[in-house]
């Protein structure tokens, strides 16, 4: 009897791939290359995010509707499978939604910074003396900014900023330096409400308005100056610096994560990292 049941599931499948190519159309290969490629790309999300459970729960849900269209397809037929297919691939995007505009975000500026080395727009090399200065002369600024209570918001970037940041702000495109930090951010200053984004060892551009983190599970005490550093690490691949003006407390963030009370010791940490990869790789090797 099971063999016969066997035989006959063999037949039917062979039947169904004679039929299939017997009847084969354009639009079958069409949406063979659309579903393999909204597999593949839901895949390269998940594991991107290192999760792999998700991952092996996808492709399992995948291959066991797969079977049961191939075995019994009076219970799940084609339009069932592809709608299934869609809901549960669209649901996997959902949950990291702001992973894949963050990548979108990094691949664009990868492109622009490509763009500008091939034009030959990439001459910033500084020595690491200049380097140094300027880890100083941003930690001075944040200091002294916390010591007077003066809200302010420093994010690092690495080119990886959407235009739409930079241009709600007012271009820059200064040195570095301890006065001009302090002065961007001085309370009666048009530009203090905003974000001030430095890139390597310029300030790039100041009164930037930056994405809100849309997490609820905060303290209460961060306002809008937290959230919007919050929220900018959650889409792009930067560290903000910030000062409350509340408190004068000096946080660092990094990817969402939030470490307060920074002193001396870890600003200039957070700024050796950042600038580490800014550095030529001359200098790179002195710091070793």
């Amino acid at each position: 009897m099971t063999g016969l049941l066997l035989a006959k599931s063999w037949t039917q499948i062979a039947d169904g791939f004679t039929a299939f190519f017997t009847d084969f159309q354009a639009i079958y290969a069409l949406e063979i290359v659309c579903l393999f490629a909204l597999i593949y790309y839901v895949s390269k999300v998940l594991r991107d995010n290192d999760a792999t459970k998700l991952m092996c729960l996808y492709w399992t849900i995948i291959i066991a509707l797969g079977v049961l269209h191939i075995f019994a397809e009076e219970i799940i037929n084609k339009t069932f499978f592809l709608l299934f297919l869609l809901i549960i691939s669209t649901f996997m995007l959902t949950l990291f939604h702001m992973e894949i505009k963050k990548s979108l975000w990094e691949s664009n500026a990868s492109i622009t910074l490509r763009t500008d080395k091939n034009a030959g727009n990439n001459t910033d090399t500084r020595s690491q003396a200049d380097t140094e200065r300027c880890i100083t002369d941003i930690i001075k600024a944040l200091q002294n900014m916390s010591k007077n209570n003066v809200g302010a918001l420093v994010v690092l970037s690495k080119g990886v900023l959407p235009k739409q940041v930079l241009q709600s702000g007012v271009e820059i495109d200064a040195e570095i330096s301890t006065q001009l930090i302090e002065g961007v951010f001085f309370p009666k200053a048009p530009l203090h409400d905003g974000a001030l984004i430095i890139q390597g060892h310029k300030i790039q551009a100041a009164g930037c308005f930056l994405p809100l983190t849309q997490k609820t599970s905060y303290p209460k005490e961060y306002g809008t100056r937290h959230r919007a550093a919050i929220g900018i690490t959650e889409v792009a691949n930067v560290t903000s610096l910030v000062v409350s003006e509340e408190t004068g407390i000096i946080s660092i963030v990094k990817q969402g994560s939030v470490t307060r009370y920074a002193d001396y010791d870890m600003l200039e940490d957070a700024l050796k990292d950042y600038y580490w990869q800014e550095m030529p790789l001359t200098d790179r090797r002195t710091r070793r």
